[in-house]
């Protein structure tokens, strides 16, 4: 039998799939069994809150939204990396001061072209 050291990955991936697949697989069958399949031009119209369409559904949305909201998700999620860097600062080496000097480098770089593209600025 399969006992080696993988086992317990195996035995974990085999519960993961099965807890992300096996709520969808009982959806699927409960909808197949007790659904009632009657498709016509009322069940099949889009709604939106309750009110009557009127026009294209597509809107123009602008990107800047999500640029400002990604720039804010990278720098913010950043700070936990720093974190433990100052929790530990006294005891650091020359050579974890230096990593971290290249990781702020690195943001401080990203934060100068994303105001550099104007990223930044709410019209």
């Amino acid at each position: 039998m399969f006992a080696g050291p993988y086992l317990p990955i195996v035995v974990l991936l085999a519960g993961g799939l099965g807890f992300a697949l096996g709520p969808l697989a009982m959806a699927w069958l409960w909808a197949r069994l007790y659904s009632p399949n009657k498709p016509g031009q009322e069940k099949n119209a889009i709604y939106e809150c309750g009110l009557e369409t009127h026009g294209d559904a597509w809107v123009q949305f602008k990107p800047g939204y999500y640029l400002y909201a990604i720039i804010f998700l990278v720098f913010d999620v950043e700070v936990v990396f720093l974190l433990p860097f100052a929790t530990a600062f006294t005891r650091l080496g020359a050579g974890e001061c230096l990593a971290m000097f290249v990781f702020i480098l690195l943001l401080v770089e990203g934060l100068a072209w994303a105001w550099q593209k104007g990223v930044l600025t709410w019209s």
